[in-house]
């Protein structure tokens, strides 16, 4: 629902490694990367900006992106883990949210909270 977002990053390569795994189930891919930053979305339509900054990238945000079914939101969870995120809440239903939300919830390399849902 978001047109784009803009994140700062420490460490651009390991963030552009983060999201390329962690996104690719959910169909989103690396549209554009320079040495200053990069941009996610659908093919051709970044909606996910990563800006490097040097030092401390600042503080932390909270990015939901949809997923279309509980198989892509359980593989962002894996492939996210594998590329260097941290478990912030495995794949499953959050009732407390709506009977029918199912997400998942990763930190990225810089801190960002980062979710895949459905509902």
């Amino acid at each position: 629902m978001y047109d784009h977002i803009g994140l700062r990053v420490g460490d651009l390569d390991a963030s552009v490694r983060f999201y390329t795994a962690a996104l690719a189930p959910l169909g989103f891919v690396l549209c554009s990367r320079d040495d200053s930053g990069a941009g996610f979305g659908p093919k051709g339509e970044p909606a996910l900006w990563l800006h490097l900054q040097k030092g401390s990238a600042g503080s932390a945000a909270h990015v939901a992106f949809r997923a279309k079914d509980h198989a892509a939101i359980k593989q962002f969870h894996a492939e996210g883990l594998k590329a260097g995120g941290r478990d912030n809440g495995g794949a499953g239903p959050r009732a407390d949210y709506s009977p029918t939300y199912y997400a998942a919830f990763l930190i990225d390399p810089d801190g960002n909270n980062v979710e895949a849902v459905c509902t």
